[in-house]
């Protein structure tokens, strides 16, 4: 088990598969907040949901709209169940909080580096913790979700979308 210490952005305690962005994620534009999905085409999680995973991304970009995109997830039941912030900003700070989500920022280690898309982590925010519970074994690739991406195989003729 891996455990990272780090700062409690908001409190309270969730555990999930987590999907992992290297790049920085745009609210406004950048995501379709009522489908909890990845849309900004240029994103290297185009066309993924992270509606109920933990969301681990290294930092907000974009507008003030940011957190307003984000609590529409959550209004919606589209949200990530926590998240894993590399570099805590004001606009993911406050997405955090409307999100109502525990959140951690600040950590001993690069979050977007330790923890890979389809881990299990455990966050502890009162205490500031991540734990990284069933690491990928070394050489398994996982492939995130593109349900809903025209020419994805998701959406191929003959298959249903799970978005």
């Amino acid at each position: 088990m891996i455990i990272l210490h780090g700062r409690t952005v908001v409190p309270g305690v969730t555990e999930g598969e987590a999907l992992v962005s290297h790049e920085p994620i745009s609210g406004w534009g950048g995501i379709d907040p009522m489908r909890g999905v990845i849309i900004e085409p240029r994103h290297e999680l185009f066309g993924v949901c992270f509606a109920g995973k933990v969301l681990v991304f290294p930092s907000a970009k974009g507008s003030s709209g940011w957190s307003g995109f984000f609590q529409t997830t959550r209004l919606s039941g589209t949200a990530p169940i926590g998240m894993i912030i590399g570099r805590i900003s004001a606009k993911s700070a406050l997405g955090a909080v409307v999100t109502r989500v525990p959140a951690v920022t600040d950590l001993d280690a690069d979050p977007c580096e330790v923890i890979a898309t389809g881990d299990w982590v455990r966050i502890d925010a009162d205490q500031g913790l991540v734990e990284l519970t069933t690491p990928r074994p070394e050489g398994q690739g996982f492939q995130p979700s593109r349900a809903g991406v025209p020419g994805s195989p998701a959406t191929a003729p003959g298959r249903t979308p799970n978005v």
